[in-house]
């Protein structure tokens, strides 16, 4: 009885310690992160529509206060702060106008990018619109996409940030699920949000992918939008807005701060 208690205490006391060093080595990555300077790069996931208080310097390209590398640099006080995700902006956009900042002295880099190039907007106008058949095609057609050309496009990407930023930590999140699923919720009829749903889970394959084969951290963030999809008691993100078209499907205040920013926080 002795011996197992002695054992009993042993394990907490290890599993104690095992946290503290984990804690330790979170926040020294942390710290390592922020010794140089981050940049932010990527879609309207990443410059945050949708989250409200936009930046008015960033003109229609929507950058928020609310979006997760703000609200990651505003805690960990980086070197120095370059935020150039732009709404509607695909991988050429990255390539032509948001590279600018990187260089050695990058110690972060973070991105989300791939949903435009693959056509996200049409896919749900489309299922928002038309029937359940016009909206599987276009999905279809969107999964064509990121097989055939949305790895390259990945890779010239990439390839550019490793090569004016070689010395970066480079973070790339992912996108979330929309829906959740088996609950009765007015809007698209469940055969388009499974739909919507695969298709999410398809890029975020896709993309994971080719980060992995840079070198590059993934950050999935279906995990932390688990239960605060569209159809949930608490969702994280917008459904259709008429009044405001642009932010529709986009994570709220609280789908940056709880959604993303715990994914780029421990990926950094």
């Amino acid at each position: 009885m002795r011996r197992s208690r002695i054992a009993a205490y042993v394990t907490s006391l290890l599993l104690a310690v095992g946290l503290v060093l984990t804690g330790a080595a979170a926040a020294q990555a942390s710290s390592l992160a922020a010794a140089g300077g981050y940049v932010a790069l990527g879609d309207s996931y990443a410059s945050g529509v949708g989250a409200g208080s936009y930046i008015s310097s960033s003109g229609s390209c929507d950058r928020s206060t609310n979006a997760a590398p703000y609200l990651w640099q505003a805690a960990h006080a980086p070197a120095s702060f370059s935020f150039l995700a732009c709404s509607g902006a695909k991988t050429t956009d990255v390539l032509s106008n948001q590279l600018g900042t990187l260089s050695s002295a990058t110690s972060l880099v973070s991105i989300t990018i791939g949903g435009n190039d693959a056509g996200f907007s049409d896919v749900m106008t489309t299922c928002v619109l038309q029937s359940d058949s016009s909206c599987l095609s276009r999905i279809a057609t969107a999964k064509a996409y990121v097989d055939s050309t949305l790895p390259g496009q990945l890779d010239a990407v990439y390839s550019a940030i490793s090569s004016r930023a070689p010395s970066a930590h480079v973070v790339v999140l992912g996108y979330p699920r929309f829906y959740k699923l088996g609950t009765t919720c007015v809007g698209l009829s469940d055969t388009k949000r499974s739909a919507i749903n695969g298709a999410a889970d398809y890029i975020d394959t896709a993309i994971a992918k080719r980060a992995a084969d840079h070198g590059f951290t993934f950050g999935d963030v279906r995990t932390t939008f688990s239960g605060h999809e569209i159809c949930s008691s608490d969702s994280w993100l917008h459904s259709v807005d008429w009044l405001n078209i642009g932010q529709s499907y986009h994570p709220t205040a609280a789908g940056q701060s709880g959604g993303y920013l715990p994914v780029l926080t421990n990926a950094a």
